[in-house]
């Protein structure tokens, strides 16, 4: 082991205790509940994480890129897409994933059934279908059930696909986990709308399935729900933490930073730029100020930042670091955070004890000659 003081800056760290808590409490809820537990890998790309949740039980993997299903494939053997195959290439990469995977890929036009029939067809691969609703986030899914229904028709008369069932994502609810009641209640009915619809034109729903972290530990409350896919839970953020679906002692990741600067009162510069943190708002979690704070001193936020500097406001703290000194942020949103990162440090207390690459960062393409 090395101490984590020992690391070049900016370095990402998973404090592995509070990894394994979060990992375990959502799959204790989703056994506790009777519900299907696939995480999605967008937040930490890594087959070895991966690895952990299905061996707590989680049936299969959420993907949202050809190259994540690719790199998942060497832990998984049941991935989703959740993303729209639109394309011939994408269609094809997707179809090309290993003969042992089942593929499952969520879509909402009649486009994406096409091209991804194609592909399947081309390599005579099943792959099963989920038809995506727009239950309220507006970003994509088909605005009426009407046009759901068709869609999965359409995929019932395009062999190799199967009609599995239908998606949606509830990322418009993004309220402190209080105040959630009203939207949740909106969304449940709708869904269940929808589901006899299906039913009465013989499209029963296989899967049901849907949800996000912001509402993970109530997504029993949602009618006839059959799975979820959150992402960030496995390391939660300082806007999870702001919404309520965890606490501050449940976010496992941060990024390490080096205090490169104080020669301007009021204020510390350190080695964490956009290019380290992102540049992600607080939208909808409360608060407005900031793209990280320091998990021991939370009063103590990145007030703004260029590429390679990260500005800590220190006027709320009578705490003045020294040039040198060493911070850990607790970035607004992790997903973005471990994207733009090659390596995770997993430590424990002030150790580090082991490391793992970000292996599904990136798109996975390949330069060629012209």
């Amino acid at each position: 082991m090395r101490p984590i003081a020992s690391l070049e800056t900016p370095a990402v760290l998973v404090d592995l205790d509070r990894m394994n808590r979060n990992l375990d409490r959502a799959a204790d809820y989703a056994a506790a509940h009777r519900l299907a537990l696939r995480p999605h890998v967008k937040t930490h790309k890594s087959p070895r994480i991966a690895s952990e949740q299905i061996r707590r039980g989680a049936v299969g993997l959420t993907c949202a890129t050809p190259f994540e299903a690719e790199v998942m494939s060497e832990v998984g053997n049941d991935l989703l897409i959740a993303y729209p195959v639109v394309g011939p290439a994408r269609a094809r990469r997707v179809a090309a994933l290993p003969a042992r995977i089942r593929v499952i890929v969520s879509l909402d036009s009649l486009r994406a059934v096409e091209d991804l029939a194609a592909a399947a067809r081309a390599v005579d691969r099943p792959i099963d279908v989920n038809v995506e609703l727009d239950l309220g986030m507006h970003r994509v899914g088909t605005a009426s059930v009407d046009e759901a229904i068709a869609l999965a028709r359409a995929v019932q008369a395009s062999p190799p696909l199967r009609f599995l069932g239908i998606a949606f994502y509830p990322g418009h609810i993004r309220e402190p986990a209080a105040a959630m009641d009203e939207k949740l209640m909106t969304l449940s009915a709708r869904l269940e709308t929808a589901i006899r619809a299906f039913e009465a034109v013989g499209l029963s729903p296989g899967v049901v399935t849907g949800g996000s972290t912001p509402t993970l530990w109530r997504t029993h409350e949602l009618a006839r729900v059959t799975e979820f896919r959150p992402g960030t839970y496995v390391y939660n953020d300082r806007t999870t933490a702001l919404l309520g679906a965890c606490t501050w002692d449940d976010c496992a990741l941060t990024v390490l930073a080096t205090v490169v600067s104080t020669s301007v009162a009021g204020q510390a510069v350190i080695d964490a730029g956009t290019k380290a943190l992102g540049r992600e708002p607080l939208d909808g979690a409360g608060a407005s100020d900031g793209f990280g704070a320091l998990l021991d001193r939370p009063d103590v936020v990145v007030r703004r930042m260029s590429e390679e500097h990260g500005i800590l406001d220190l006027s709320r703290s009578d705490w003045r670091p020294g040039v040198g000194d060493q911070v850990r942020v607790v970035p607004n949103h992790v997903c973005i955070v471990v994207h733009l990162h090659d390596l995770v440090y997993g430590v424990r207390g002030d150790a580090v004890e082991t490391s793992w690459p970000i292996a599904a960062r990136g798109r996975g393409l390949k330069a060629f000659a012209p």
